[in-house]
């Protein structure tokens, strides 16, 4: 595996755990009826996602220009 590669996978864990950690907060809000702050942990977990889903997309790319052509 390539040092981008390495670096893609560990960002994309990274924003995965940022975002659980998020969706748990939001999950404390909206239970207990703060729907607003709820709203805002959702948001930012989505965000964190995204980021997640962006550097597993690099991961795969440096991967399949480094193995796909066989």
């Amino acid at each position: 595996m390539s040092q981008q590669s390495a670096e893609h996978h560990t960002k994309a864990a990274e924003h995965h755990e940022h975002a659980a950690r998020h969706h748990k907060e939001a999950a404390k809000h909206y239970a207990s009826g703060n729907h607003e702050k709820g709203g805002h942990h959702a948001h930012v977990a989505h965000g964190h996602h995204l980021h997640a889903t962006h550097h597993a997309e690099e991961a795969a790319k440096h991967h399949a220009v480094e193995h796909g052509s066989k």
